[in-house]
């Protein structure tokens, strides 16, 4: 740990198992607070596998999390709703709730198994549903929505969590330029206005090295190196991981490292 910085995320030495093959191989790394901790990797590194992780819902053979400098195994399952949440990848449209039902589902953690939700419940949910920019779209139901305003909408469900720690999968994966944008300043807001820790896996290496104050580096369930995006996205880096050859230089306005595709020879 440097200086007086506290560990939101700690794991040591973790593994995790699915149909008798190693997902997470040992694996160890560290989100400290206020971090914007971006994980990057090829399909199949274990990257969800490691969200699902910290959030609890899949359990690790070996190793030890600590979240907030407590053991994971000593959270409730309610007390960690509360703590860390999880914007996952896909979201269930099986039912048609409105925008305002979803995000208040986000206050289940703070409530008895058969209380309602009070006054103070709908203030938080408006002003997540105001944070994202999607109170407009209150009364709509999801499936009347695009994929960048259900995101949102999403976030601001987690939002209303009230978490510590928000932890999210390719939330821009599918969205158009614009839309990428508004997710990740949406992300950058939470770290300075909300002082939260965020974990995000990406695919796009580029909006990582832009957004990122970290970046994680995963293959095959295993790290292969972890630090500042200038620090981890080189070229050998990711030929390392990925397999192919990528031409990394400097963004010419913002100055964080450009990932370039160069085309089989």
């Amino acid at each position: 740990m440097e200086g007086s910085k506290v560990s939101s995320v700690a794991v040591d030495s973790i593994t995790v198992m699915a149909g008798g093959k190693k997902i997470l191989d040992g694996l160890s790394c560290e989100a400290q607070h206020n971090d914007f901790l971006a994980i990057i990797g090829p399909n199949g590194a274990g990257k969800t596998t490691l969200l699902r992780t910290l959030c609890g819902l899949t359990t690790p053979a070996q190793g030890k999390i600590r979240i907030l400098e407590k053991k994971l195994t000593a959270y409730s399952r309610k007390k960690l709703a509360a703590t860390v949440a999880l914007v996952p990848q896909q979201m269930n449209l099986e039912f048609s709730f409105t925008v305002e039902e979803t995000v208040l589902m986000g206050r289940s953690p703070h409530l008895g198994l058969l209380d309602q939700e009070k006054k103070e419940d709908y203030t938080i949910a408006w002003q997540a549903m105001e944070f994202t920019q999607v109170d407009h779209l209150a009364l709509r139901r999801l499936d009347q929505l695009s994929g960048g305003e259900r995101q949102r909408v999403m976030i601001a469900r987690a939002i209303c969590q009230q978490p510590k720690i928000m932890l999210l999968d390719e939330p821009t994966a599918s969205l158009d330029p614009a839309h990428q944008l508004i997710i990740m300043q949406l992300m950058q807001r939470l770290r300075e206005e909300e002082k939260m820790t965020v974990l995000m896996v990406s695919h796009d290496l580029n909006l990582a090295a832009m957004f990122a104050s970290r970046v994680l580096l995963l293959k095959e369930g295993r790290k292969i190196s972890s630090g500042l995006p200038a620090e981890i996205m080189t070229p050998e880096n990711l030929q390392q991981a990925y397999g192919c050859t990528m031409h990394v230089d400097t963004h010419p306005v913002i100055g964080s490292p450009r990932v370039n595709l160069i085309p089989y020879q």
